[in-house]
């Protein structure tokens, strides 16, 4: 087992923080090298990628993944958090949101926008977790960050909950996305339902739940659904060395392209790939370079 290296997605269930999900994972595989590529919150459910071995080193590439999500925003009241594990902070109310006016307003929040992390949140205030000082009925102030919503779509309303779909640049708190959108329309709301269906390139059509791998690492068969690390990052460009230049990337130096892959022509000049993989001549993807500036790549992560 402890050669395994790769990621497993996995669908998370709502009795579970993703460190939960971390530990059970290396508790099957008997294997300490275990992590994932950005948290989910303990109450909502889906795609939680783990990594395993070598690839938990690829986290520094997924930071600011794009995230796709399927939830369900609750009208009746406000909670602290922003979901349905706060305590609520209004009376509940009885107005139900109009369809046509909601959806407008969902428009509003497409795009680039500031949006202020909740005060239950990882967010650090001088050093401290922000959750931390809610918890204990501390002031937290925390400033507007930009974040990008590509797509927010309503599905329906029913009563008072409306479901909905977003996609999402990482670092976008969707329970702050249900408290504007109650703060923007009138009414009390926060975030009953949430499940992720997407990061990055890792969907729901590859994940498996924990009492599935613990099937599969029975019979066996975990690399059936072992995501290997050459395949990770699959929309960057990859360049095959060998020799001298294999051995000058493997000892982490900087090297310079005669005409670097993924080059593109713009209206101001040529624009590089920001990343590139890189194998040897075996396909053996042997290290993760980083764009410095013209054709000069440095190899941020290497497997060797």
């Amino acid at each position: 087992m402890s050669e395994l290296a790769g990621v497993l997605v996995i669908d998370k269930s709502s009795d579970m923080t993703s460190h939960d999900v971390v530990a059970a994972v290396r508790r099957l595989l008997r294997i300490r090298q275990v992590g994932h590529f950005g948290t989910l919150d303990p109450f909502a459910t889906g795609v939680l990628p783990i990594s395993v071995g070598k690839a938990t080193r690829f986290a520094q590439f997924y930071l600011k993944s794009r995230k796709s999500y399927e939830g369900t925003f609750s009208f009746r009241f406000s909670t602290d958090t922003y979901d349905a594990t706060g305590k609520p902070t209004s009376p509940s109310q009885d107005s139900k949101p109009d369809p046509g006016r909601l959806e407008k307003i969902l428009e509003e929040f497409t795009g680039r926008i500031l949006q202020t992390p909740p005060a239950f949140s990882a967010k650090r205030i001088g050093g401290v977790r922000a959750y931390q000082l809610a918890r204990n009925h501390k002031p937290v102030e925390l400033q507007p960050v930009e974040v990008e919503v590509y797509a927010l779509e309503l599905w329906g309303v029913e009563g008072f909950e409306a479901r909905f779909s977003v996609e999402c640049s990482g670092g976008t708190y969707v329970r702050a996305l249900a408290h504007d959108v109650g703060q923007r329309i009138g009414l009390p709301s926060h975030l009953a339902g949430l499940r992720r269906v997407g990061v990055a390139e890792f969907e729901m059509k590859n994940a498996v739940t924990l009492e599935e791998l613990g099937r599969l690492v029975e019979a066996g068969e975990v690399a059936k659904v072992l995501i290997p690390p050459g395949t990770l990052l699959p929309g960057f460009p990859e360049l095959v060395v060998r020799g001298r230049e294999e051995n000058k990337i493997r000892h982490g130096h900087s090297f310079e392209l005669a005409a670097a892959p993924g080059l593109r022509r713009t209206k101001t000049g040529n624009s590089a790939a920001p990343l590139l993989k890189i194998f040897n001549p075996e396909r053996q993807l042997i290290a993760v370079a980083r764009h410095v500036s013209g054709a000069v790549y440095h190899p941020n992560l290497v497997l060797a």
